[in-house]
């Protein structure tokens, strides 16, 4: 099954305007440059400390986050003082009250970030979808400070001090709307062309995903569209999601063709329809070299070496999670490629196609391929050992 993360997540944040004397801006200063890693879908994540900790955590860099968070795990295993409040995210499980941790640090690689107030959220669904421990969330907090490059070419990150900053020559630059997540208008084309303003999310591992009430208001859909239901995550929990293509997808200048999108029943007006439409996920993103200018409020993007490569197809219909150090099967869509192979909930996944690595990402790797025959080898619940041979399916 395909897997994805709605990273889309709100706090409420105070601004003013007023009239402001516009001044030459210094030229912006290289600080620092790290790697980062992807999970599936693109996820970029980073390796960083967070105060007196003096271990490394894992972070997710993510534009669809109103502010920094901590996991609550990861603040009872390092027995990090929170503190209640009033404050509200939104999130694809609804809406939650957060406790905080005020006033402190972050330490990427070549610099300490100071004075951020990290809400604490529970990530046990994300880490158990990704197979590794995830410890937070940046989001707004950290990019309102720099610009950020992200170049998925050689997956790193630089981060320069705000200024006048010399783009690459090749490329684009949008001007997206912003109030703390970016917003970026886009053209989506199916059995009709629609422009509309999308959430520009890096946290997010997909390509495209409309609210349905969107896809049903604008009827961008082609009539001969057959939705699948398949299992998405996000924060908040788990919940269903319907998955299908779209003829294409114009950001800028740039188009992609059959495009594979999330239908999204957005209880909780996640998406803030109708003003946007849905998010711009990681998946398509990954394809561009990014530079995130919060502070002069724009994006530039160039096409990378990743530019032309295929979008993921397949559908299975298994969810598989990171539980207790075993990868399981917790979600069998009735009717799909893994019900018809006879997965079963709490099937424990020994090999995927021979693979005895137990990594989540190679498993996830090999069962996103469309069209293949997968020889899934599993524990039973009695202890029986089964190889199930599952095909995995083309979306339509």
């Amino acid at each position: 099954m395909r897997k994805l993360l709605l990273s889309i997540c709100f706090i409420p944040l105070f601004l003013s305007a007023g009239a402001q004397e516009i001044l030459p801006q210094p030229e912006a200063r290289l600080i620092t440059s790290f790697p980062f890693r992807q999970f599936s879908g693109g996820v970029m994540v980073i390796h960083a400390r967070f105060g007196d900790v003096p271990d490394s955590l894992n972070f997710i860099l993510d534009t669809g986050s109103g502010g920094i968070s901590l996991d609550s795990a990861t603040c009872a295993e390092f027995n990090i003082a929170v503190r209640a409040s009033d404050t509200s995210i939104t999130g694809i499980g609804g809406v939650r009250k957060v406790p905080f941790v005020f006033d402190q640090k972050l330490h990427v690689p070549g610099l300490t970030v100071e004075h951020l107030n990290f809400h604490v959220n529970d990530y046990e669904v994300l880490s158990s979808v990704y197979g590794e421990k995830v410890d937070g969330i940046i989001g707004y907090s950290f990019f309102s400070r720099y610009i950020v490059r992200v170049d998925f070419d050689s997956n790193r990150i630089e981060v320069y001090k705000p200024g006048s900053f010399s783009y690459p020559k090749e490329g684009t630059l949008l001007h997206p709307a912003f109030t703390n997540l970016p917003i970026q208008w886009l053209q989506v084309k199916d059995r009709k062309r629609q422009g509309f303003n999308f959430y520009f999310d890096t946290g997010a591992g997909l390509c495209l995903l409309l609210s349905e009430q969107f896809a049903k208001d604008s009827g961008i859909l082609l009539s001969k569209r057959r939705p699948v239901v398949t299992q998405a995550e996000g924060l908040g929990g788990k919940l269903q999601m319907r998955l299908t293509l779209i003829r294409e997808l114009k950001v800028g200048p740039y188009k992609f063709r059959q495009v594979p999108t999330y239908l999204y029943k957005d209880d909780y007006n996640v998406t803030s329809y109708p003003f946007t439409g849905g998010l711009l996920g990681n998946d398509l993103l990954r394809r561009f070299n990014i530079v995130l200018n919060y502070p002069n409020r724009e994006i530039h993007l160039s096409p990378n070496s990743h530019f032309d490569e295929s979008f993921d197809y397949a559908y299975t219909g298994l969810g598989i999670y990171l539980v207790n150090g075993k990868i399981m099967v917790e979600d069998v869509i009735s009717g799909s490629p893994a019900d018809k192979a006879h997965f079963k909930v709490n099937d424990q996944v020994v090999a995927v196609d021979r693979n005895f690595s137990q990594n989540m990402q190679v498993y996830k790797a090999i069962l996103q391929r469309p069209n293949e025959m997968v020889k899934v080898l599993v524990k039973r619940e009695n202890g029986d050992l089964k190889e199930l041979t599952l095909y995995t399916a083309k979306i339509h």
